[in-house]
């Protein structure tokens, strides 16, 4: 008995030592998903993601792109963070018919691993210049600058400069195909499970000059979100959502000014105003384009004074749609105001805010119709002698009354002011149907 115990005491303490072990940590890929356009909240969201990743001490970062290309600083800074980044960058441009044009392109370009999914597309990244056409001189600086930016690191990622410049001096497209045999990409996959089968156990270049393997079959993915403050920023980096937002806020804004205490339209309007300048101060926003839409209210409001006949307002509506349409001036289609939105906004807002201004000029104009404002310059007939104090009938009410003048009882009178309780009267000649009885 003691012999079976002893041999089983044996037996326990390899077990023990084995459990004793510290065991390996599963391999974990941080998940970044950029798919809209590259401005100043998805630079933030990239460089988070890399701290992330680095704080985690995850395997690698896979970023999913889909990006019609965007603004050229926040594409440089978040280059910086991909290649400073200590963990290694996986750029893979999917779902299937997505593209990584423009800024995306120059993003692809910089990943430790660049892939594509089966009918994508990259390319098209010649540098567009905010406010205005490009003069020769000009044309040549800025592409030179976005060509040597793109050498600098494509060629130390072992993949076809030459090529790759084409994109920036001729604006060459490529599918994900062309992309793969011109050594643009590293691999084609269809998707996540096969983009972590090709790579696992292959040697990847970092930027630095050193070499990593990467193993990552059996890593648990963990996608990294943006932030609350940041999915709202994301959201209002489209001008067209900008341009409603500042013009809902105007409108809201007016009428609190033409109905005090109504509180809410106030708040409503200055926290939309806020909003959308805010946004506009991170996007890149034409001054000609807020000199015309700041025009156009000034338009609206000589209607509203004037009476041109609608003249003005038709003036103050085409220079606000044109103003809509400059205010945002963003080197790709995606990052300007659409005409839709254009015309659906500025026509309702100038009928809108034409209307409510007339009818605030022209209440202040009419007359009086209640109040002791109301009585002046209405006619009242004597009941008592005014000599010079009285009383007289007016709007079937016996008032004291005290005139410029005598007057016997039966007389017509014209109220000249209100003091208190007792009228101000002036003898008239008028005939009976003027009287108020």
């Amino acid at each position: 008995m003691k012999r079976t115990f002893a041999i089983r005491a044996w037996l326990l303490v390899p077990a023990m030592l084995i459990a004793a072990l510290p065991r390996a940590r599963a391999g974990e890929v941080l998940k970044i998903t950029i798919d809209g356009t590259i401005n100043p909240i998805t630079d933030e969201y990239i460089e988070r993601g890399v701290a992330r990743a680095q704080q985690d001490h995850a395997d690698a970062i896979l970023i999913e792109l889909s990006t019609p290309g965007g603004l050229m600083d926040s594409m440089r800074s978040s280059i910086q963070h991909i290649l400073s980044s200590p963990v290694p960058v996986i750029v893979y441009v999917q779902p299937t018919g997505s593209r990584a044009a423009s800024a995306g392109f120059f993003i692809l370009e910089s990943a430790d691993v660049a892939a594509m999914a089966p009918g994508t597309n990259t390319g098209a990244a010649h540098p567009v210049l905010l406010y205005g056409k490009m003069d020769d001189v000009m044309k040549v600086k800025v592409e030179n600058d976005a060509a040597a930016f793109l050498r600098s690191y494509v060629t130390k990622r072992n993949r076809n400069a030459d090529l790759a410049e084409t994109a920036v001096r001729q604006s060459k497209s490529f599918t994900d195909q062309e992309a793969l045999n011109q050594h643009l990409i590293d691999l084609i996959a269809k998707d996540q499970n096969q983009l972590f089968g090709s790579l696992n156990g292959k040697p990847v270049q970092r930027f630095d000059g050193s070499t990593t393997m990467l193993n990552l079959a059996g890593d648990s993915v963990t996608p990294f979100g943006m932030t609350l403050k940041q999915q709202i920023m994301d959201y209002l980096m489209d001008p067209n959502i900008s341009l409603i937002l500042l013009v809902i806020g105007a409108l809201a804004i007016y009428v609190e000014f033409n109905t005090p205490g109504a509180v809410v339209p106030g708040v409503i309007g200055f926290i939309a105003v806020l909003l959308a300048v805010f946004a506009l101060h991170l996007l890149p926003t034409s001054f000609a384009g807020v000199a015309l839409i700041l025009g156009a209210f000034i338009l609206f409001a000589l209607e509203a004074k004037f009476q041109s006949h609608g003249v003005l307002t038709v003036g103050g509506t085409a220079l606000l749609i044109l103003g809509s349409l400059m205010l945002v001036d963003g080197p790709i289609p995606e990052m300007r105001v659409k005409v839709a939105t254009a015309l659906a906004v500025s026509i309702p807002f100038a009928l809108i805010t034409s209307f409510l201004m007339t009818v605030a000029l022209r209440a202040r104009r009419n007359k009086v119709q209640t109040g002791a404002e109301a009585l002046i310059g209405q006619l009242a007939i004597v009941r008592m002698p005014l000599n010079p104090d009285g009383k007289v009938a007016l709007m079937g009410e016996l008032w004291n009354a005290v005139s410029s003048r005598p007057a016997e009882i039966g007389e017509r009178v014209r109220v000249r002011a209100v003091n208190g309780l007792q009228l101000e009267v002036e003898p008239e000649k008028q005939t009976a149907a003027e009287i108020p009885q």
